[in-house]
C-alpha cells in the first residue's frame, strides 16, 4: 500500500508540474496578426502615437497579463531619424519571451541596449493600468516591442499606495 501511495504522489506531482509548465509557457499565448499600424511611437512634437514603417511583424500576446505581449519586426528607419522624432524610453529592461518565440531574445536585446546599439522608445504610455509599451530598435533595423510596468504599475502591483500622480484605476477597467 505504501508503494502505491508513494507512486501516486510522485505521479501526481509530475502531472501537476507538467501542467503548470504548459500553462505558463504555451497555454495562454496567442499569435497576433499585423493590422498595418502595429508599430507606433510617441512623437516628440505632438505627444501622439504615430505609426512607423515596418516589415516582418511577428507578435504574441496573452489575455492573462498585460505584460506578456512581445513582438519583433524590421524597419528601414534610421536610429538618428527616430531619436530626432520620437520620445525615448529610459531604463528599459526587456522581459523574457517563451523559448518557442524565437525572434525575441531578451538577454541579447538587453546587451544591445546596454551597449547603445539598440535604442528604446515609448510606444504608448499606460497601454493598460500601470503598463507602458516599449519599442527597441537596433542599428541594423531589427525592432522589438514589449510591455513594462511603469512607476504606477510597480506601486499598484506590490501593494504600495499609488498616490495622486497615478491615474485612477477605474479609467482602465476593460483595457487589461
Amino acid at each position: 500500500m505504501g508503494q502505491f501511495l508513494a507512486g501516486f504522489t510522485v505521479l501526481s506531482a509530475l502531472l501537476a508540474g507538467g501542467a503548470m509548465y504548459y500553462l505558463q509557457v504555451y497555454a495562454f499565448y496567442e499569435e497576433v496578426n499585423a493590422t498595418g499600424d502595429d508599430v507606433q511611437l510617441v512623437s516628440l512634437v505632438s505627444g501622439a502615437r504615430e505609426p512607423i514603417l515596418f516589415d516582418d511583424y511577428e507578435a504574441i500576446d496573452a489575455y492573462s497579463s498585460p505584460i506578456r505581449f512581445r513582438a519583433c519586426f524590421t524597419t528601414p528607419m534610421s536610429q538618428s531619424l527616430l531619436t530626432e522624432t520620437y520620445v525615448a524610453f529610459e531604463d528599459a529592461e526587456p522581459r523574457n519571451a517563451p523559448g518557442w518565440f524565437d525572434c525575441f531574445d531578451a538577454e541579447a536585446l538587453g546587451a544591445e541596449i546596454n551597449e547603445g546599439t539598440a535604442l528604446t522608445f515609448l510606444g504608448q504610455k499606460n497601454i493598460a493600468y500601470g503598463v507602458d509599451q516599449v519599442v527597441a530598435i537596433t542599428e541594423d533595423g531589427r525592432g522589438y516591442i514589449w510591455h513594462e510596468l511603469n512607476e504606477c504599475g510597480e506601486k499598484a502591483y506590490d501593494g504600495s499606495p499609488v498616490g495622486e500622480a497615478c491615474p485612477p484605476r477605474d479609467e482602465f477597467e476593460g483595457n487589461n
